[in-house]
This record gives C-alpha cells, structure tokens and sequence, in this order.
C-alpha cells in the first residue's frame, strides 16, 4: 500500500468546505497555516507538491453577499472573478514565510482534451515544478461554460495528477474512504482501506446522486481513482477537516488507498503507444542514438518529414533505415518541422519567425 512520506510528486485536491466556513464565506485561516506547514514539510524532504484548489466561487459569494443558494451561470462566474484573487494571495501570505513560491494556473476541461492544449499546460507546470513552485491549479470558473468544465475538483485533480505524472494523489474530502453506504445514515456499512480493482460492485456502492458524504459525491472520487490509477497514481481519500490533515495522513489517520497497476513512467508510455500517428520524423543515426539514452529530439538530427500533423499529435519516429523507433507527441507542426529539421535550435525563430521550443518532441512525450 502506497505512504505519503513514499511521494516523489504529490497532487493534494482541497475541497471548498475545507477551505472556506460556509456561512461567513471567510477563509479558515488556521486550516490553511496548518496545510502550509505540512506541504513546506512534505516539500523539504524533496518531494513535489501541486495544489488544486477549490473555493474561489465560495469566497467571492461571501465578498459581494450573494446568497447560499444555487447562483445562475453569470453569478457564478462574478464570484469566481473576485474570489480567485483572493484565493491566490491567500496561498501566497501562508506559503512565502516558509520560502515557497505560488504560481496560479487556471484550466478548462479543453485544456486536456485538446492535445495541443494539453502539451502547454504540461510544458507550463513542469517548468514551474522545475523552478521548485507550487502550482495553484483551479478550475477557470470565470470563462468555463458548462461544456467546457470538469464540473468537480476531485476529476481535475486526477487529470492533473495525470499530466504533470504524479504518483499520489490525496484528494481532503469530508469523508474519511470509502465505505459499502454512507456510514452516516448505515451503522453496518463496511470500511475499504484498500481498493485494488474499481470493480462494477465497487462503483455500485458509490450509487448515483448527492454531493458530500453522499452517494454523487463518492461517485465522482471513483470516477477520479479510474484516471488517476490509470496513469500510474496511486488515488487516497481521506477526512481533511482537522489541522495538519497531511501530517494527519502521515500518522495513520484513516483513509482509502486505490492502487496504481503500472508507474506513472510506464503508463504514459503506454498511453502514447496507444494512439494512431499522424505522421512520421525520420531521424539521423545519432539522434537515434540519442534517444536510446533517454535524449529529446532536437532538430538537428531529423533528416524527413512526412504526413500533415498538427502541434501535439502523435508520430511515429524512424532510423535512417526506415525502421519504427517509437511514437511521440511533435511540439511543432508538419509544416514548421520540415521548416527547421537539420537545424539547430538557436536557428529556429530565424527560420519560423517566431520563438519556438527547443526540442520537435521531449523525451517524457515520447515512448522508444
């Protein structure tokens, strides 16, 4: 069974409830200097940490005195806008005395189903992590209509775990797992303090409508624990209300762990092999041997392009003998790859006319 203290890059979900006292719709500030303290803690030893954040509709409905109700779309939105200021310098005033840099990024349900759109935001939160940031990750409420939007936090934050490669998510909930019923109305409902399999059983004791410790929102952390564990994450719910919930975590509070089949390497390698290629990058024979030792491809070593690919689609990669090497995610189109194979990278915004990427396709996007 997957441990806290075992992350090497940990995704935590923060739930609104946890975040922002309902009723005054205030930040509960000692909840919040307390989850600094863990994730400073939790940071030191190495381990990188993303933060996706609910609250910011909370926090604006408190601000312009909306009432605790149902708001129509445009509300909603007004809410978030003036709510998710706030909630960006509220992590900032609570991480930077412990060193901690904040960066906010906002996202839609496009920004993962569009694979060009999912490249940027992949590239954007690698080099902010790289920079040793936490990334603030929330979805964009102001902009997002309804087909649009993931619509829960626990399924963003499994996409995200996805993206960045994650190998734990923690989703603070306001349930402690996950149980056969909901504990609160069954004193016989029986506790999972492992998941292995999200079998059709599993998913029927989640059940259908509701939100909280009800049966809708149970659903929708299994609907979470199948994205996260499919990309090599192992997925833990845990009760998120007291102080210190992570060290909480890390001390045997209760919670429910799904395990993870493959490692977040394997399965996106896997991922990437799945799809159909749009087209191919022919390479020289020491690029080739580039990236048998794990190197992105650069142009210079590209010697052919074919197809009509768009930035972010699949390709599959050849030696000079026209063999399959592998498939990657190209960064550029077909048009500018042809433009720039056989060049170096510092050639590329001469060519192009505009700024470009260092390498055609990275070594995580890539399966050899």
């Amino acid at each position: 069974m997957a441990t806290l203290s075992d992350a090497r890059r940990l995704v935590v979900k923060i739930g609104s409830a946890l975040l922002v006292d309902k009723a005054k719709g205030t930040l509960r500030r000692d909840w919040l200097l307390s989850l600094a303290e863990d994730v400073a803690r939790i940071k030191a030893r190495g381990t990188d940490v993303i933060l996706v954040s609910s609250g910011s509709i909370a926090l604006g409905r408190g601000v312009l005195g909306l009432p605790l109700t149902v708001l129509p779309l445009e509300q909603s939105q007004a809410a978030a806008a003036v709510g998710q200021i706030r909630l960006a310098r509220a992590y900032e005033e609570v991480l930077d005395p412990h060193g901690l840099t904040t960066a906010q990024v906002l996202v839609t349900l496009e920004d993962s189903t569009d694979r060009r759109r999912y490249l940027n935001s992949r590239a954007t939160m690698e080099t902010l992590i790289g920079f040793g940031v936490i990334p603030i990750v929330n979805e964009n409420d102001t902009v997002a209509t309804d087909e649009i939007r993931y619509g829960d936090n626990d399924r963003l934050a499994a996409q995200v775990a996805a993206t960045v490669g994650a190998d734990q998510l923690i989703l603070l909930s306001d349930v402690d797992g996950f149980y056969s019923a909901n504990p609160h109305i069954d004193p016989t409902a029986e506790f999972f303090p492992v998941i292995d399999v999200i079998t059709p059983e599993i998913e029927a004791m989640a059940g259908d409508a509701g939100s909280g410790l009800s049966k809708g929102g149970m659903k929708t952390k299994l609907m979470a624990a199948k994205t996260a564990t499919a990309s090599g994450c192992a997925m833990a719910i845990t009760e998120g209300s007291r102080l210190h919930p992570l060290k909480g975590l890390e001390d045997g509070a209760r919670a429910t762990w799904f395990t993870p089949q493959l490692d977040p390497h394997t399965a996106r390698k896997r991922w990437i092999l799945a799809m159909k290629p749009q087209g191919a990058l022919t390479i020289d024979d020491g690029a080739a041997r580039a990236l048998q030792r794990g190197t992105s491809l650069l142009p210079p070593g590209i010697v052919a392009v074919t197809g009509a690919f768009g930035r972010g689609d699949p390709v599959t990669i050849k030696d000079a003998a026209g063999r399959d090497l592998g498939m990657g995610l190209t960064r550029y189109t077909a048009v500018e790859a042809r433009a720039i194979k056989g060049h170096n990278s510092a050639e590329i915004e001469e060519i192009l006319g505009y700024p470009g990427r260092a390498v055609v396709i990275h070594r995580d996007d890539m399966a050899i």
